[in-house]
């Protein structure tokens, strides 16, 4: 854990020193744990649909977990093979978690509104062996079984059907007396696919070891958690590494109670009744989240919400959304950064920290960050270049599967790449500029989107934005704005003007968008995050027409 003492940045980096064992099971440490010492300790809150909740104990997670792991290992499944997880927020998600871990084989987590298409890919590019999954899921699978030749086995939480194994009913055949594999730090527990926003997603490769890495900058983004009566949630899926590392499995290496929820169609209303209704204290809420909740008027007055910590990252949120936090929760959100691959690497923290308009942090304790060049050289303070973390780190994956070369090209001598661009501050503030093929040149100017979206919010009109180049003869490239707009507001050259001038005029003349489209919605990775590289194509295809 963090130095929960230090009263300084400083002193938090100072003190803090790694413990990470030779061995280590995450499955026994966010489950067997706990369930040992206080079996009926609160885990998990699962929310139903309807709004009916059920609270499971850790002694039933490892119930569960322990007769789901002696039925895998029954199919024969071998440490290392690879186990599909293959649903939303809920109890047996977890379970099936813990249980791949305990028996040492590599979890992959699968969205459950992946397409096919999708999922065949993941599924063969891995070979994952034994998919768990509900209806809706089965059904998918159904349409690509036969080109899945190493998939032996299909389980199902809604009961069985052609090719499908009822996951209950094979549970209920197996004791929960489950003894976990003792795996060493390094060895591989999960594969997480990149969400894919260019080319065929890759399977970024951890091991055990990469919970424990996550703990400083989970603890820092949430003001020390854990505290006493904290309470955890997040809207974000468990399938992404923002859901299940971020949230689920430190909160359970803390014994921390967390909150399952799947929005059928996430509302902020939804959202904030949510947050009361379960007595909700910390949150992951990812910016696209926000922004929704930004568009509902006076929440702090409609509902009772108590939150201690909000934690947010994914993308850079701007002035306009930390104050909009500070007046709805009463708190300063904290940002964090990291990506599939090396996540959680740096942090704010409003308890020790202040906050810097358009930084997203400092490196959180244990991570050792620079702004490198392509060659992997560290450039000087105020110099853009890329974001690298230094190896070896505990949070930083093992490989790409099945992919040495692009394992490769992530690193530069012993710094990993992000392939994002910043710029580091003379006191160790870090400013996300956006993705290396995000960055916009106009002018002679390197131009991020991260802070024209924030300006653009500032706008009456506005409800969403996203900014990209466009390629211009003149000046190389020139900005654009592509504008979800608010109730009330009528799209139309007036008020693109509007829009023009209010960038211009508050922000720069040279980071105005030139050209401005209003769309209903825009392009959203599963993650949340916008696919500004769809965007490109579609101002390509406007401009032409």
């Amino acid at each position: 854990m963090l130095p929960t003492h230090a009263q300084s940045y400083e002193q938090l980096c100072s003190d803090f020193a790694w413990n990470i064992p030779e061995y280590y099971n995450i499955g026994v440490d966010v489950c067997d744990k706990w369930a040992e010492r206080d079996p009926g300790r609160l885990a998990l809150i699962h929310v139903g649909r309807d709004g009916a909740s059920r609270a499971y104990s850790f002694g039933e997670i490892k119930e569960g977990s322990d007769s789901l792991g002696r039925m895998l290992l029954a199919l024969g499944l071998a440490p290392g093979e690879r186990i599909g997880i293959l649903l939303p927020q809920a109890p047996q998600t977890a379970m099936a978690h813990v249980a791949s871990y305990k028996i040492g084989c590599i979890a992959i987590p699968l969205f459950a509104l992946f397409g096919s298409e999708a999922l065949e890919y993941r599924l063969h590019n891995s070979g994952a062996r034994v998919v768990i999954t509900n209806a809706d899921g089965a059904a998918k699978l159904a349409a690509i079984r036969e080109r899945l030749p190493q998939l032996r086995a299909v389980f199902s939480i809604d009961g069985a059907g052609p090719g499908v194994q009822d996951l209950q009913q094979a549970m209920a055949q197996h004791p929960a007396d489950l003894t976990p594999l003792r795996t060493r730090a390094d060895d591989p527990a999960v594969i997480i696919y990149t969400s894919g926003t260019t080319g065929q997603p890759k399977g970024a490769l951890h091991a055990h070891r990469v919970l424990l890495g996550h703990l400083p900058g989970i603890e820092m983004s949430h003001n020390f958690f854990p505290f006493e009566g904290d309470r955890i949630w997040t809207p974000a899926d468990w399938a992404w590494i923002g859901g299940l590392l971020d949230v689920l499995l430190p909160a359970w290496h803390h014994g921390v109670a967390v909150v399952a929820h799947r929005f059928e169609k996430f509302t902020g209303e939804a959202a904030f009744q949510l947050l009361q209704d379960q007595g909700v204290r910390n949150t992951f809420l990812p910016p696209t989240a926000l922004k929704m909740m930004r568009t509902v008027a006076e929440p702090e007055r409609r509902w009772r919400f108590r939150l201690r910590s909000v934690a947010s990252g994914g993308e850079s949120l701007g002035t306009e959304l930390l104050d909009w936090g500070r007046k709805t929760f009463g708190l300063t959100i904290n940002e964090f950064y990291g990506q599939t691959e090396c996540n959680m690497t740096i942090s704010a923290n409003a308890a020790v920290m202040n906050t810097q308009a358009g930084a997203i942090g400092r490196a959180a304790p244990g991570h050792t960050l620079a702004i490198v060049d392509d060659q992997g050289a560290v450039l000087p303070p105020g110099a853009q270049g890329n974001i690298g973390v230094q190896r070896p780190d505990p949070v930083m994956f093992l490989q790409y599967w099945k992919n040495p070369e692009a394992t490769a090209a992530k690193f530069a001598g012993d710094w990993l790449l992000t392939g994002d661009t910043g710029v580091m501050g003379e006191a160790g503030y870090i400013r996300f500029v956006g993705r290396d093929d995000d960055v916009i040149t106009s002018a002679g100017y390197r131009i991020g989107p991260g802070e024209i979206e924030d300006n653009l919010l500032q706008h009456p009109a506005v409800k969403m934005a996203a900014v990209v180049g466009a390629p211009d003869a003149e000046r190389t490239e020139i900005v654009v704005a592509i504008v979800v707009l608010n109730q009330g507001f009528v799209a139309g050259d007036e008020l693109k003007q509007e829009i023009q001038q209010h960038v211009k005029t508050q922000l720069a003349a040279h980071e105005y968008p030139r050209e401005v489209y209003f769309v209903e919605e825009l392009p959203m990775t599963t993650t949340g995050k916008v696919i500004r590289r769809q965007l490109r194509d579609l101002v390509s295809g406007w401009r032409k027409g």
